[in-house]
């Protein structure tokens, strides 16, 4: 049981989502965009979010959408992780979302929820960072078309009010050869120890990950020194992590240099598999 009032609002257009959220703030409420509400339940039985009002954006027919249009895919920020895996347009992120949680839970959670909730691993964000994929987003102001990684450097209070709309992704990445390697503490759908996915474009390693830092991310840096194959795999690994952009978790599930260690061996897991032309899930 939610140990507070507020108000549930369900809309029917982006018009309506985005002028409620704009009313309700001019008038000192807080509101929040509902999708799968699992996060939204869970955290607000603990008082851990409180808001006046929920948006939900599940009768929006933009935010409804899995779908391959001309050369692009289009995934509307309602749709479920089970949904995504069940199509599976895009292998990469099927096989990410597939391990974010149970079989239970991934019919109710969102893309757009793990994209956007408090929960740091935001699992779903790795592959769509490594296919250079865009967000549809609207606030305010306007709706925009923003390249995910721009996107995701953004600081989160720039990010309030958003309403993740949709994800696109170019056709072309969809079936490019894919790495994903996920190692937790103690089950498989448990947090991530360190995660990481890649894709082979051409001749350069795409990566991501989570569970390294209190923030899943895409570093230019990193993926430099990962592909600079005029040194050993030995080196590479190593100038790879010396260049994490990020405070290193420690916490219960592992210390920062438990995880360099865990996060080497899944470079080398990554390399070899590349090298090999197979996939690694």
């Amino acid at each position: 049981m939610i140990p507070y009032d507020f108000d549930y609002y369900r809309p029917e257009t982006l018009d309506q989502a985005i002028n409620l959220s704009k009313e309700l703030k001019a008038a000192g409420q807080k509101s929040m965009y509902y999708g799968g509400g699992t996060e939204f339940i869970s955290m607000s039985r603990l008082n851990n979010i409180i808001s006046d009002a929920v948006i939900d954006i599940k009768n929006i027919p933009e935010c409804s959408i899995y779908e391959i249009d001309g050369e692009e895919l289009i995934i509307g920020a309602g749709i479920t992780l089970s949904h995504i895996t069940e199509l599976n347009h895009f292998p990469l992120l099927s096989l990410a979302v597939k391990r974010i949680a149970d079989h239970t839970i991934q019919d109710k959670v969102t893309i757009g929820g793990n994209l956007m909730g408090s929960i740091i691993y935001r699992e779903a964000s790795l592959a769509l960072l490594v296919a250079n994929s865009h967000i549809l987003v609207g606030n305010t102001d306007s709706i925009q078309r923003i390249p995910i990684n721009e996107y995701w450097d953004m600081d989160i209070k720039d990010k309030e009010g958003d309403l993740i709309i949709q994800l696109i992704t170019e056709k072309r990445y969809l079936n490019l050869p894919y790495a994903h390697v996920k190692r937790t503490k103690n089950e498989k759908i448990d947090y991530p120890l360190v995660s990481a996915v890649a894709l082979k474009d051409e001749e350069n390693i795409n990566i991501a990950f989570s569970g390294i830092c209190d923030t899943s991310f895409r570093s230019k840096k990193m993926e430099k020194s990962l592909n600079n194959n005029s040194i050993s795999s030995d080196k590479r690994i190593n100038n790879t992590i010396e260049k994490i952009p990020y405070k290193i978790l420690d916490d219960n599930n592992g210390s920062p240099e438990y995880r360099k260690f865990v996060l080497a061996n899944i470079l080398e897991e990554i390399i070899e598999k590349f090298e090999g032309g197979d996939s690694l899930a």
